[in-house]
């Protein structure tokens, strides 16, 4: 899968541009002052953003972990697969190593559905081989499929994204705490125009988070595959 533009630039940067866009907006949006019902309705939704956002937010980065443990674990039952093929005739231990080397790629390059596959084929060249090391071969079968909970696990946790009426509840309560802050009369003074903006990018920030959280483009995500790599990248000699 690739990544969209804007899930590469880095979260200093989203600061920097958004704090721009709304010192801006601080600066010409025409004040109003509220009276006692908008401002209980204001923080009426500001209450919910809040208490809405902070589990989904919490149950993502948990979801983080949870993949960091998953993957080291299928990392260490690569690693122990592919130590057990050195005996093997040459021929026949290449040929897996290959199939085990393009199953991390894929998964490190976040194709899943293609190392799923990958995975399937590991298991049916296993069943399917009647050579003379064929109680080898049957031994990593059964490694195989051991390794199948891991691989449910992980297929969960990937597909644990937030979803879409979560997101339309967050950008609904988002927007109304947005506005009532952007037109609320602060007075004249720069400094609170300045404090102001700064909210509302600390607002818009904790979105960007959850997007990169939810889709695995966090800096702390993208450390998840670092065991994978690290085994890839020395041919089976190390992990992370």
């Amino acid at each position: 899968m690739q990544e969209l533009l804007l899930k590469k630039i880095r979260l200093s940067w989203y600061f920097v541009i958004f704090f721009v866009f709304y010192a801006f907006l601080a600066v010409l949006l025409p004040r109003q002052q509220f009276e006692g019902g908008a401002l209980t309705l204001f923080s009426v939704n500001s209450f919910l953003y809040g208490f809405y956002i902070s589990p989904i937010l919490s149950a993502q980065k948990g979801r983080i972990e949870d993949l960091h443990k998953i993957v080291r674990e299928e990392a260490n039952a690569l690693f122990a697969m592919v130590l057990a093929t050195k005996n093997l005739p040459e021929e026949l231990r290449n040929k897996l190593q290959e199939m085990f080397r393009i199953y991390i790629r894929n998964n490190i390059n976040y194709r899943h559905a293609a190392a799923e596959k990958d995975y399937e084929s590991l298991i049916t060249f296993c069943l399917d081989y009647k050579g003379p090391e064929k109680k080898a071969v049957d031994s990593m079968l059964d490694k195989l499929v051991a390794n199948q909970k891991n691989r449910t696990m992980f297929s969960m946790q990937i597909a644990n994204k937030v979803f879409s009426n979560e997101w339309m509840i967050m950008l609904m309560l988002f927007s109304i705490t947005l506005t009532f802050i952007l037109i609320l009369d602060t007075g004249s003074g720069l400094i609170l125009r300045f404090v102001t903006a700064l909210l509302c990018t600390g607002l818009t920030m904790l979105l960007v988070i959850l997007v990169k959280l939810s889709t695995l483009t966090h800096k702390k995500a993208k450390q998840v595959w670092l065991p994978l790599q690290k085994l890839a990248d020395s041919h089976f000699y190390r992990i992370d």
